[in-house]
């Protein structure tokens, strides 16, 4: 039968939204605007990417969902607690969240510091909490929490945020500076995200080694169809366009012009396909989530 990504997608981000408001209802605070406004971006929207791949990854070696599936929550809210701090005024200074006012727009700066604190500190408590509920080891669940972590960290998203601020305006950015920018930023927690599902489910040295080439491949592919979206908008895009332009980041599209970031996107597509080669229908949601992702500027 042939694989439906939209119907895959759609079922898979269903359980994935029902798992993080039942985690964020059950954790409620009457006495705070906290959780009203972590539940408002937590379920804003947006195409649950990161929790969507740590999930197919999990599939990929035939295990069961439900076990990768507090580990997808935990990424999805460390990924919106950036989300969060990246529109403050602060840093990007966006106003437009996936179609919606930003955060700090509804509740405040403060607030929405708060809130993408929380966010950050209890993805890890979800982690450790529904893990072992859901039968994970503990030593499974310890290099997960590692490997999130460097991910999210210094090393990972928020040092890759640090670099990109620091060259804001600057003419002396170049394609590998960019390239090591975003494989930080964007791609790290991509990579975490299917690379901890594959770990839950039992990946061998071999299957990690393709995977994590396929992840690699794909969140460059990401980012630089996001610049691309960034300057010619899409109907998904969600979010106020130019603002990389406003902000003089170095994009690909601007270090190397618009139809080599296509190009290039397009080759980087093929390339996580292709590290897929060895796997057979199983590996189905992941080939055709590059495909789609790699066709939003087309």
């Amino acid at each position: 039968m042939e694989f439906n990504l939209s119907d895959y997608l759609s079922r898979r981000k269903e359980l994935v939204d029902k798992k993080l408001l039942e985690y964020l209802l059950k954790s409620k605070n009457d006495l705070s605007k906290l959780h009203e406004s972590m539940i408002y971006s937590v379920m804003a929207g947006g195409k649950r990417l990161r929790p969507l791949l740590c999930i197919a990854s999990c599939e990929v070696l035939g295990d069961e969902i439900e076990k990768a599936l507090p580990v997808a929550c935990a990424i999805e809210m460390i990924h919106t607690y950036s989300l969060i701090h990246d529109d403050l005024p602060s840093m990007d200074d966006d106003l437009l969240r996936r179609g919606k006012p930003t955060n700090h727009s509804v509740y405040g700066e403060a607030l929405a510091i708060l809130a993408g604190d929380a966010l950050l500190t209890d993805a890890f408590y979800f982690i450790v909490d529904e893990g072992i509920s859901s039968g994970l080891k503990s030593s499974l669940l310890v290099e997960v929490i590692k490997d999130i972590a460097n991910a999210s960290g210094s090393r990972g998203m928020v040092g890759g945020q640090a670099i990109d601020l620091s060259l804001e305006g600057s003419k002396e950015v170049t394609i590998e500076m960019s390239e090591r920018v975003h494989s930080l930023k964007t791609g790290a927690l991509i990579e975490v995200s299917v690379m901890t599902g594959a770990k839950i489910g039992g990946a061998n040295s071999k299957e990690l080694y393709q995977l994590n080439s396929y992840s690699k491949a794909l969140g460059l592919a990401f980012q630089i169809v996001d610049d691309v979206l960034d300057i010619e908008g899409g109907g998904e895009i969600g979010k106020n366009r130019g603002g990389d332009a406003r902000n003089k980041k170095a994009t690909y599209p601007s270090l190397i012009g618009l139809e080599n970031a296509k190009r290039m996107a397009e080759q980087l597509t093929k390339d996580a396909v292709d590290a897929l080669r060895t796997f057979g229908s199983e590996a189905a949601p992941l080939r055709e989530i590059a495909n789609y992702l790699g066709g939003r500027a087309y």
